[in-house]
C-alpha cells in the first residue's frame, strides 16, 4: 500500500480530529463537523461499536505519524516487546522517529514536510546524515540541520514564524537548530489525540 495523498481534510473529518495540525483542518471541521460524504451526518451519530472506536484510534496514530500499515504493525510489535504498557511504548517509538523529531523541533510547519527534509537529507544525528524518516533517535543522539538546510528560507520561516514550544524531552541549542535528546518521552509530553489503550486492544484480539 502506498503512502495516502488525497485529500487531506477529508481525513481529518472522517476521524473527527485535525490529523495534519493546519488550519485547514481546523476550519473545515468547525464548519462540518461529520464525516464526509451523503450520509456523514448519519454515520457520526450511529457510531457506537467498540472495533470502530478501536480502529479509528489506529488510524489516527497513523495517519498523525505518516506510518504505513505494515510499518505500524512492527512498531506495534516491537512496543509489546519492551518492558512497561505497550500503549505508551507505542507512542514512545512513534514520537522517537526523524521525522517526528524534525517537526517537534519547529523546522517544519506538518510531519509530512519534516518526512520531506528528511528524505532530501537536510538533517543530521550526531553528525552525520540521516535519510531515513523512520530512523529512532536514542537517547543522547544529537539531531541538527545540514548546512544547506540553515540557510533555506523554508525553515528559517518556521522557525521564526511557529513559535512552537519544544517538548521537555529535547534539548535545544544553537539558535534553535539543533536539538539533543535529552530523555526518552513520557506520556505527559505526547499530546497527540490518540487512546493508545484502544488500539492495544484492537492488536490483542
Amino acid at each position: 500500500m502506498a503512502r495516502y495523498t488525497g485529500p487531506k481534510v477529508r481525513i481529518s473529518r472522517r476521524l473527527n480530529v485535525n490529523i495534519y495540525e493546519n488550519e485547514k483542518g481546523s476550519k473545515a471541521l468547525e464548519r462540518r463537523p461529520f464525516p464526509p460524504g451523503h450520509h456523514g451526518r448519519t454515520r457520526r451519530r450511529n457510531a457506537g461499536s467498540e472495533y470502530l472506536a478501536q480502529l479509528q484510534e489506529k488510524q489516527k496514530a497513523k495517519y498523525i505519524y505518516g506510518v504505513l500499515e505494515r510499518q505500524f504493525r512492527k512498531t506495534y510489535e516491537e512496543a509489546n516487546r519492551l518492558a512497561g504498557p505497550t500503549g505508551e511504548n507505542l507512542l514512545r517509538l512513534l514520537e522517537q522517529r526523524l521525522d517526528n523529531i524534525v517537526y517537534r523541533a519547529g523546522w517544519a510547519s506538518t510531519r509530512p514536510q519534516a518526512r520531506q527534509f528528511v528524505s532530501h537529507g537536510l538533517v543530521l544525528v550526531n553528525g552525520k546524515r540521516v535519510n531515513i524518516p523512520s530512523f529512532t533517535a536514542k537517547k543522547g543522539m544529537k539531531i541538527s540541520l545540514s548546512p544547506k538546510a540553515r540557510n533555506m528560507i523554508v525553515i528559517q520561516h518556521n522557525l521564526d514564524v511557529l513559535d512552537r514550544s519544544v517538548v521537555g524531552w529535547l534539548e535545544v541549542g544553537d539558535g534553535g537548530k539543533e536539538v539533543t535528546v535529552r530523555d526518552l518521552p513520557q506520556r505527559d509530553h505526547i499530546d497527540v489525540p490518540v487512546r493508545e489503550q484502544l488500539i492495544v486492544e484492537l492488536y490483542s484480539k
